[in-house]
This record gives C-alpha cells, structure tokens and sequence, in this order.
C-alpha cells in the first residue's frame, strides 16, 4: 500500500513538472495556423543580409543572448528609448550589429500575416538562421513570446569577458542554463571578433607585477601584445583565430591550449564539470557539438519568456505598441 501510495505521488510531481514545462506556452510551429509562412519569410531575409555582410552572424547570436539574459527572451533589447537609457545603450551591448534585419524580417511578416508574429520570436528566428546561413547548427525553434515593453539600461548586468567560472555559473543557473550548456554556448566564440580592452587586462600587469594572465599561453600573449597596446581601444582581434568566420569545434581546441581570449574562456578548465566538458568536445572531435548547441539555445530561448496575455505583439520592433 506504502509503495503503490508513493508511485501515485511520483506521477503526480511528473504530470506537475509536465505542466510546469508547457504552461509556458513556447512550442514549435506555435504560428502553424496563423502565419505559416514564418519560417521561410524569416529565413529570406536572413540568408539575403548574409549573403552580403557574413560577419553578422555572430552579433546575432549575441543579440539573441543578451537578450534573453535580461528581462529573459522580450525582444527589450530592441526597444529604442529617446534618452538613450535601454538595454541597446548599455555597453557590452554598443557592439551588436543587426538590428535592421530583425526590422526587415518583421515589416515582411506584417504585409502577410499582421500583429501576429511576435518581435521576440523574430529574434530567436533570425539568431537560428543566422548559424545555418554560416553553415552551423540548425535546431527547431519554440515559438510563442509575446514582447516586453520595458528596457532598462540599468538592468543590464550580462556575463562578463572578465568573469570567474563562480560568476558565469551563477548567472547561467539563474537563467535556467547548467555548466554544460554554459561551455557549449560559451563555444559560439568559435565566430566573431572581439576588441582589445578586452582583453588587454590580461596582457599588462595582471597581478600588478608588469605580467600577464598565467591561464594565458604565453606565446598566445607575446602575439596579442603586438596586436594590443595598453591604450589600444579600437582593434579587433580574431575570437578563433584563422577559423572565425566558420562555425566549428576549433574554439574547444584553444581553449585546452590556454589559448581562449577572453579570462570567461580560461574560466572554462577552473571547474571539474565545465573543464570536462571541453575535453569531451575535444574527444568526440565536436561530433555532439551541433546538436547540443541546439539544445542549449532552445533552452535559452525559455528563459523568462512571456506568453498567453502578457506583454504585446509589437507593430515595429523598435517601440512598444
């Protein structure tokens, strides 16, 4: 009687965690019925932009991230704000390039299917197509965000190129993301570039002592000094060198090397579960790395999202309705 008594309660808290999971309203093809062009619309405009400027991969994929990481998955790093006090003002987000394609992708959508499609579902679109327009991963997308109507710039407070592997899995488990999905979204450095104050701190008197990071291989700092000067604010610097442009595992590679730029990516070996979670990518020469970073992104992708009658469809991405 005690242990029948006990699976009925088992399969309660399982049909609880069911309801929990679904109750965010996120699924894919959530538009099946009422835009079911979404996809391809998205994905034109996408592969067009690309075609012409490649580079934007990776500052769509940032925009997605940082967007998600504030006020969760909104679409609030959209918003334009007159006294320049949203999210888009803030600085680690002065660097993200793209914003017309996700106003492009959104004015085609309104000429079919109008005050539908969310701005924040177009976000989480566009970063997707973004990665396979760079012959990266694919993964299906849930649909089904509504849109926020605030950005605060003062409620930026992102994962930083600085941080601990403490502060990092801090911050992911507060978005619902554990070390491993921090590892593999950490390896979308594997496209883009970075600049160099951020990482000259590793490079010049790093202890206080004229030296630089001890995490970082030193031949890896002989060349970034000649890259970066102490005072240098405006070079760019390679986050995969020789392979930057192409989505792959090379990043996980440099990383075991010491040879990841930022402190975030050392970060990376400072933890058993983290750390072993590179050398897997390295084992499985990345053969999971696709499908994982898909899973990883959808999980994301549910972070603080709003559904049912919260928030709005926005008209124009850039203002509140």
């Amino acid at each position: 009687m005690a242990a029948s008594k006990g699976l009925v309660v088992s399969c309660l808290f399982l049909v609880l965690l069911f309801a929990q999971a679904t109750s965010q309203g996120l699924k894919v093809g959530f538009y099946s019925k009422t835009c079911p062009q979404v996809e391809g619309i998205v994905k034109k405009v996408v592969f067009e932009a690309m075609k012409k400027a490649p580079t934007l991969g990776a500052p769509l994929l940032r925009m997605f991230f940082h967007d998600c990481f504030v006020r969760g998955c909104d679409g609030s790093i959209l918003l334009d704000k007159s006294n320049n006090q949203g999210e888009k003002s803030a600085v680690p987000n002065l660097s993200l390039r793209g914003f017309g394609i996700i106003d492009d992708s959104k004015a085609a959508l309104e000429k079919v299917c109008p005050g539908i499609v969310s701005c924040s579902d177009v976000l989480a679109l566009v970063a997707r197509d973004a990665m396979v327009a760079l012959e990266g991963p694919s993964w299906e997308v849930e649909t089904g965000r509504r849109d926020g109507r605030v950005s605060n710039i003062n409620e930026v407070n992102l994962p930083s190129p600085f941080d601990n592997i403490t502060k990092l899995i801090t911050d992911f488990r507060s978005n619902g993301l554990n070390e491993k999905d921090l590892v593999i979204l950490s390896g979308g450095h594997t496209i883009g570039m970075g600049h160099c104050p951020l990482v000259t701190n590793r490079l010049y008197n790093f202890t206080g002592r004229g030296d630089s990071d001890p995490k970082l291989d030193s031949e890896y700092a002989v060349k970034l000094r000649q890259k970066c000067k102490p005072t240098d604010t405006t070079t760019a610097l390679e986050m995969d060198p020789g392979s930057f442009k192409t989505f792959d595992v090379s990043y996980f590679t440099l990383v075991a090397k010491r040879r990841g730029l930022f402190q975030s990516d050392a970060a990376l070996l400072d933890n058993s579960k983290t750390k072993a979670y590179v050398l897997q990518q390295l084992r499985t020469h990345g053969s999971m790395f696709f499908h994982d970073f898909g899973v990883s992104m959808v999980k994301m992708g549910r972070s603080g999202v709003l559904t049912g009658r919260a928030g709005e469809i926005r008209k124009m991405c850039r203002v509140p309705n």
